[in-house]
């Protein structure tokens, strides 16, 4: 594998899921395109699924590359993973997820033919019990070629998640997935924004996400904020450092108030441990200090909304609770929808 150009390598974080592995590797090494090499970097898994790798390992020995890591959680499994790819670009998979049979060659091609730095494909996300598709995502900007702008708030509604999008190695292998559980991986997309110069978006569904409510993004508790925060201003610090936040500083600071402000703090609120209102009023303390431009946002006026449509308009809703200092509100309002009215929300 080492004597031919890899077009793509695919980390798979892996811990435990010996149930859904087999199913993930299948999909993988049959994959329409031929160029790519699979980085399986087992985090001290407790059940068989280290003997899983392996056996496919021996099976795929062109394809498959097997590594065993002591635990310490996704984000060094994929920081492992990265450090070790050699391919043009790079991408990383959930264990318990699978993918299309053209995923690598669809997101690759887009790549290529459009000389982007990033390609994203839309996805389902899936319940892990009954089976049954709860939404499908990413795929309203059709295919479209963008270039990063700071006058259009497209950055903020990529999804965070690393698995439907490939990137392009040269461009992010500096960069590393932040240690703490969670939301590491929406905070190394916005790093990735100071490398980046353009991004290539197919509708295709190429990838399957299983929900799992028992995963580190479904409980979230108060030293997740915390970390939240901490991180958020080591990627302020990073705009800064590549004299992107002047130019980017809206993007970013609508960004920070999109995910703790909006997303995070909906999650927190089912901890029953936690003081929402404590909270709330701490989250706007943080946002006016470090990112203060939320307030200003050109995203979220109501003129603005109303031209880019419902969510937007939403959005711009939450951030009219926030500044009227009753952000509690949309809390509720929020949680009716999703837990009594079944409503699948996401920004």
């Amino acid at each position: 594998m080492e004597n031919k150009a890899i077009k793509l390598s695919i980390v798979v974080a892996v811990y435990n899921l010996e149930k859904y592995l087999p199913r993930c590797l299948d999909a993988l090494v049959n994959q329409t395109m031929q160029d790519i090499e699979i980085l399986c970097v087992d985090d001290g898994s407790k059940d068989s699924a280290p003997k899983i790798i392996e056996e496919y390992a021996q099976m795929y020995p062109n394809k498959i590359k097997a590594f065993h890591k002591e635990n310490g959680g996704e984000f060094t499994a994929r920081n492992y993973g990265l450090e070790r790819a050699i391919g043009e670009y790079v991408t990383f998979v959930d264990t318990d997820d699978w993918v299309e049979p053209n995923w690598a060659e669809k997101l690759y091609q887009t790549a290529k033919n459009n000389d982007a730095d990033l390609a994203v494909c839309g996805f389902e996300r899936i319940d892990l019990k009954t089976n049954q598709v709860v939404a499908t995502n990413m795929t309203n900007f059709g295919n479209t070629v963008k270039n990063i702008n700071p006058k259009d708030d497209y950055l903020l509604f990529i999804n965070p998640a690393p698995w439907n999008k490939i990137y392009k190695r040269e461009k992010i292998k500096e960069l590393r997935f932040l240690p703490f559980r969670g939301f590491n991986d929406t905070m190394f997309l916005a790093s990735c924004y100071t490398k980046m110069h353009k991004i290539a978006f197919i509708p295709d569904v190429l990838y399957h996400y299983y929900l799992r409510y028992d995963s580190q993004i479904h409980t979230v508790n108060e030293e997740d904020v915390n970390n939240l925060k901490k991180y958020l201003l080591e990627v302020k610090d990073l705009y800064i450092k590549h004299n992107q936040y002047e130019k980017m500083k809206f993007i970013l600071d609508t960004f920070a108030f999109l995910h703790l402000g909006t997303s995070v703090m909906y999650r927190v609120s089912y901890d029953t441990t936690v003081d929402m209102k404590k909270m709330l009023k701490e989250t706007i303390q943080y946002l006016d200090e470090h990112f203060s431009n939320w307030r200003k946002s050109p995203f979220l006026t109501l003129r603005y909304s109303i031209k880019k449509g419902l969510k937007h308009i939403a959005f711009w809703g939450v951030s009219l609770f926030y500044k009227w200092g009753i952000p509690m509100v949309y809390i509720k309002v929020y949680r009716f929808l999703v837990d009594k009215l079944k409503i699948d929300i996401k920004f």
